[in-house]
């Protein structure tokens, strides 16, 4: 098999998982969206009535022997009521598939929101934060003209021609043929630029999906890029993959668009009304019909093919939203952390416990972390600390269930990570990065506990030498983050550690939470941790060997394996530590990880 043939192969069977993945998320309004139809189809028959009006009054006013006024009001009479009665059921049909479109957008969020929460938090980068961004605002728009809209216009578009085709016919056989002439050349014309549509549609969504990530990617490290003058490299990165999609989406469309105005050329107005009306001129002079029954098969004739291009658009469109509706099931089908604990239950003490843990990142070939067994006595605090890729962050956020080992396990006071409820409750954390949210100052401080008390929340900021600040600004704690706060590095990340001190969690992760802030903020910051850290078991995650003096345990890690345990005194001289001490002294390098 060639590559190209492998390829199409490949098209193929996302083109049918797209129909399966649209198929499995209309389920649930299946009926409501059959119904929708139903009432479609009623309301295009519907539309035959004031075509058969139109032929009645024509005939009463165009033919002589006088103007039969009763004749002519009684199917003015009717023409109006069948247009009333096919524009409300034709609205009834968009308001029911409208309500399932909600009915499966709230579905689809809820269950996406479901997973979400049971994911682990290593899942979430920001490649894959683009993926939900996509899912949540162009894919379920995508879907909504699908479930809103394609049910009842296409279900209109196929009935309403035919409807009307059977009564041209009905009118008289011959004008019946005159209004579908010229759309059998159209059929084969539109044929012939439909072939391979569900192929090439998947290898656009891919290219288009290609130049979605290279322009988040651009943009959201911008600043990155120009500080270390690698804005070439990146633009040329977005560069080449629009590039791509252009030469791609070109030599697919340009042969299609000289078919498709040969196909719209067929069924231009002009052709079709000099066909029409001129055979039907011809049929009225040889007295086989009236001009009534041509004014009104002409008509048809015009309407047919705007039915036929709603068609057409309908079927493109349930192509795309097939890959969308794809896009939309693997998310919901994310693999979610395992929920282990039958009975759920929270430990007596807390001493963690890494029992020959082991853990490699989802397409790696490298353990990030292995064979690693380490016990934190409750009260205490060790310190990780290695070069950059040892594995240190990544114990860390093992241990905070950030994901789950490959292998071993995780203890607090005896019960797994896994069964523990609450967990987060149980294990608090400060990151380098302070992640506080666009609200309250309050609400981020009780992000954790929003039970707690005004006087609680300042208590917590007090202790996190943040207090004084937080009262100077020009609304206090109702302060909106972001909007205009004036916060530097360091004042956020003391607001993070009052959370941290207002769960008041037993177990506590520091990311070296003064490594990113100015040597002003340090001490502020160190003074609020030493408060934090009071009676908690605490993992310091370390940059700098100089910040965890006078810990009870320290834990060197080399390629994700321990190399060493013990205090400062006793590593003195090992050889490792010695030269993490070098190191961080001649060129202040660190790393994480």
């Amino acid at each position: 098999m060639t590559e190209a043939s492998s390829e199409v192969d490949d098209h193929k069977r996302q083109q049918k998982a797209g129909a399966r993945a649209l198929s499995r998320l209309l389920e649930p309004v299946s009926t409501a969206l059959a119904v929708g139809r139903v009432l479609s189809a009623v309301s295009a028959v519907l539309a035959v009535v004031p075509y058969i009006a139109l032929v009645h009054i024509g005939d009463a006013l165009i033919t002589g022997g006088g103007i039969d006024d009763d004749a002519v009001g009684r199917w003015l009479a009717i023409l109006l009521a069948t247009f009333g009665a096919r524009l409300f059921i034709y609205f009834i049909a968009l308001f029911v598939t409208h309500l399932a479109d909600i009915k499966v957008g709230h579905l689809i969020r809820e269950q996406i929101v479901d997973r979400l929460a049971r994911v682990p938090l290593t899942w979430f980068t920001s490649t894959n934060s683009g993926r939900v961004r996509k899912a949540l605002q162009d894919d379920i728009g995508t879907v909504h003209q699908l479930i809103a809209h394609q049910p009842v216009e296409g279900t209109s578009a196929i009935v309403m021609p035919l409807a009307l085709m059977v009564y041209a016919f009905v009118v008289d056989w011959r004008l019946g043929l005159l209004s579908i002439a010229t759309i059998p050349l159209y059929i084969a014309a539109m044929a012939a630029t439909m072939r391979g549509m569900g192929e090439m549609t998947v290898k656009m969504d891919h290219r288009l999906s290609a130049v979605s990530a290279r322009m988040v990617e651009f943009v959201t490290g911008i600043a990155v890029v120009k500080a270390f003058g690698r804005v070439g490299r990146a633009h040329h990165n977005y560069q080449h993959a629009a590039d791509d999609f252009y030469e791609f989406y070109a030599d697919w469309v340009k042969p299609l668009v000289k078919v498709s105005a040969l196909g719209m050329s067929i069924l231009a107005i002009p052709l079709l009304l000099l066909i029409n009306i001129g055979g039907g001129a011809a049929l009225v002079h040889a007295g086989v019909v009236s001009p009534a029954d041509v004014l009104a098969t002409a008509l048809i004739a015009l309407l047919i093919p705007y039915s036929l291009e709603t068609v057409m658009s309908s079927t493109w469109s349930r192509q795309i939203a097939g890959a969308s509706a794809l896009r939309l099931q693997d998310l919901i089908e994310t693999p979610a952390l395992p929920d282990d604990a039958a009975n759920p239950t929270g430990p007596e003490s807390f001493d963690v416990e890494f029992d020959h843990v082991s853990y490699t990142y989802p397409g790696a070939d490298v353990r990030a972390v292995d064979d690693v067994s380490l016990t934190l006595r409750q009260g205490t605090v060790t310190a990780l600390i290695g070069a950059s890729g040892s594995g240190k962050s990544t114990i860390a956020t093992l241990l905070a269930r950030f994901d789950d080992p490959s292998s071993g396990a995780i203890r607090i006071g005896g019960v797994p990570v896994t069964e523990i409820d609450d967990l987060y409750d149980k294990v608090g954390f400060v990151l380098q990065d302070p992640q506080l949210l666009s609200i309250s100052i309050r609400d981020n401080i009780a992000l954790g506990r929003p039970d707690a008390t005004r006087e609680q929340i300042r208590h917590a900021a007090r202790s996190a030498q943040i207090l004084d600040e937080i009262d100077a600004l020009p609304d206090g704690f109702d302060t909106v983050y972001g909007a205009g706060t004036g916060l530097s590095g360091g004042q956020a990340q003391r607001v993070a550690i009052a959370r941290a001190l207002l769960v008041d969690a037993p177990v506590l992760i520091l990311d070296e939470a003064t490594a990113l802030a100015d040597p002003e903020a340090q001490h502020e910051i160190q003074q609020a941790l030493s408060a934090l850290a009071v009676g908690r078991t605490v993992l310091v995650i370390a940059h700098r060997p100089e910040a965890i003096m006078g810990v009870d345990q320290i834990v060197i890690l080399d390629a994700g394996r321990v190399d060493a345990v013990g205090t400062h005194d006793e590593l003195s001289t090992h050889p490792a530590y010695a030269r993490l001490w070098s190191d961080s002294l001649t060129t202040g390098s660190g790393g994480h990880r």
